[in-house]
């Protein structure tokens, strides 16, 4: 439901300290505060009130929250977004989902490179197994010896250690911050 409407009413000093000083140990404004007042008082008090404080089913988006960060956590925030190529907003709102659902979730950038990896992957299997069939076979190999195929292999094996080791450091990532592994 959008706030579209104003309510105003003056207070004495006392009263408006005492709110800021509420606001300030809630962590909020001083109007969300009193929003949150009169909504409570609504519901309590009135037995049919229009809509108070029900969200709004229409939109697609859920609800907005605000948060005040410090101006290092804010730059080291636009960092960790940064290194993700993501906005710092939609880094937060993954982060939260991340920590609520205890998902490890893989930014867009990440998730391509492993799918390019994984489809180089399957292209050195498919070229194996082709050769391997026609030495069963007992055919003679025109591609690579045995050098090279125990090449390949390293190759994959090291490119199969190199994603595990991505998907680890990711999950990490999610876990501590980024930067902060334990291993």
């Amino acid at each position: 439901m959008a706030a579209d409407a104003l309510v105003r009413c003056r207070v004495s000093s006392e009263t408006k300290a005492f709110l800021q000083s509420i606001a300030a140990r809630e962590q909020i404004t001083e109007s969300a505060l009193v929003r949150q007042v009169l909504v409570t008082l609504a519901r309590t008090s009135a037995t049919e009130s229009p809509a108070i404080g029900k969200p709004d089913e229409t939109g697609l988006r859920a609800e907005r929250l605000s948060i005040r960060l410090g101006p290092d956590d804010r730059r080291l925030l636009r960092d960790r977004a940064g290194t993700r190529g993501m906005p710092s907003a939609t880094y937060v709102a993954v982060l939260v989902r991340s920590h609520l659902r205890k998902l490890t979730p893989l930014p867009v950038a990440e998730l391509d490179a492993l799918k390019r990896s994984v489809a180089e992957l399957g292209a050195v299997g498919r070229n194996l197994n082709q050769i391997a069939r026609a030495l069963n076979i007992g055919g003679r190999s025109n591609g690579p010896g045995r050098q090279d195929l125990e090449a390949m292999l390293k190759i994959a094996v090291a490119l199969r250690d190199h994603i595990r080791a991505l998907l680890k450091a990711n999950e990490t990532s999610w876990e501590r911050g980024y930067g902060q592994t334990t291993d």
